[in-house]
């Protein structure tokens, strides 16, 4: 069970993980285009480890793959940083998973225009 600082927590790290990704690793992978989110941050109780939940919008999937890739294959880079400014003994492994939650968005919008334009 998550208590109140844990939440805390978790949501101070996808702050500092979507600062980092918008910042510091665009400015490192200029291929990084497209709309990326940081949705969510489970930190495990003893800090050790962190799933990061994190959406990508591109031109098309391959695209949103490729993203998603760099992002994966640049997780040491982010942990860096995020080492720069947490102020905790240590910064968990990142783990990031993709979240489908702005895909699924975008395509009930399109539904629900579809409807309107019917009637």
């Amino acid at each position: 069970m998550k208590g109140q600082r844990h939440d805390r927590v978790d949501s101070e790290y996808r702050k500092e993980i979507s600062s980092v990704i918008s910042g510091a690793l665009k400015n490192k992978e200029p291929e990084l285009k497209g709309i990326i989110s940081v949705t969510g941050a489970d930190v495990s109780p003893d800090f050790k480890t962190a799933k990061v939940f994190v959406s990508v919008l591109g031109k098309n999937k391959e695209e949103e793959n490729r993203i998603f890739r760099i992002i994966e294959e640049n997780a040491g880079f982010v942990r860096h940083e995020l080492s720069l400014v947490m102020r905790s003994r240590t910064v968990p492994q990142l783990t990031f998973v993709r979240d489908g939650s702005m895909e699924y968005g975008s395509k009930m919008d399109a539904l629900f225009s579809g409807l309107h334009k019917e009637d």
